[in-house]
């Protein structure tokens, strides 16, 4: 089974949805391979060292709306063992950082890569829109990404990506497409995940269609 996801490493329900799909792949106990494509939540410059709270605050025009929701994803990931600091969080414009996934998943460490820019973004307080800060979590899980980074290389891959989401409709992440037909959307609960994907393994030797699959409609 392939699965392609669609995230963005500064997007708190991507960091809690690629958790979830882990423990769901290991509960269903087949070969799976999973490939993490890029979408940005705002691709707008972002000034530097930006709290996430104040750019969401000005971004929605209501403080008190943006804490709520800061409140809600903090919860629920804190029920799944992850713990969100938006109090430390840097906001982050993430193309780079997209072109540092595309670099690691040529050296077989996508995961890893994606593991340290989610952990830098929402417990560290690191900017991940910045190229050194990008080097030195490539640095430190044992990858010199220093040359690749001040180049364009990796941009086309990332536009393609990009683009993709756009021809697919897609306008919120997470985004999971099996074997390049069925769609799965949201950081679904792992026991939700395994019946999703266990329907879609049965489908697969009967369609060849695209389908939206409906994980609360799963048997």
């Amino acid at each position: 089974m392939d699965i392609q996801v669609w995230s963005d490493a500064v997007c708190p329900w991507c960091y809690l949805g690629r958790r979830r799909l882990e423990r769901a792949i290991t509960r269903l106990g087949q070969p799976v391979s999973v490939t993490f494509r890029a979408f940005q939540l705002d691709p707008s410059p972002v000034p530097n060292g930006v709290p996430i709270k104040e750019a969401l605050a000005a971004q929605l025009g209501d403080r008190a709306r943006a804490e709520h929701m800061f409140a809600h994803v903090t919860a629920i990931a804190a029920g799944d063992g992850l713990a969100l600091d938006f109090g430390r969080a840097i906001a982050a414009n993430t193309f780079d950082a997209h072109r540092l996934l595309v670099w690691a998943a040529g050296q077989q460490r996508q995961v890893q890569m994606l593991e340290v820019l989610q952990r830098a973004h929402f417990s560290l307080g690191l900017d991940i829109g910045s190229r050194a800060v990008l080097a030195e979590l490539a640095r430190s899980i044992g990858l010199d990404a220093t040359a690749y980074l001040a180049s364009e290389a990796g941009t086309g891959a990332v536009e393609a990506d990009l683009a993709e989401a756009r021809e697919l409709g897609i306008t919120s992440v997470p985004f999971l497409m099996i074997d390049g037909k069925y769609a799965v959307q949201g950081a679904q609960a792992p026991e939700t995940l395994v019946e999703a994907l266990t329907e879609i393994a049965r489908r697969e030797a009967l369609d060849a269609g695209f389908h939206v699959v409906d994980p609360a409609s799963a048997p």
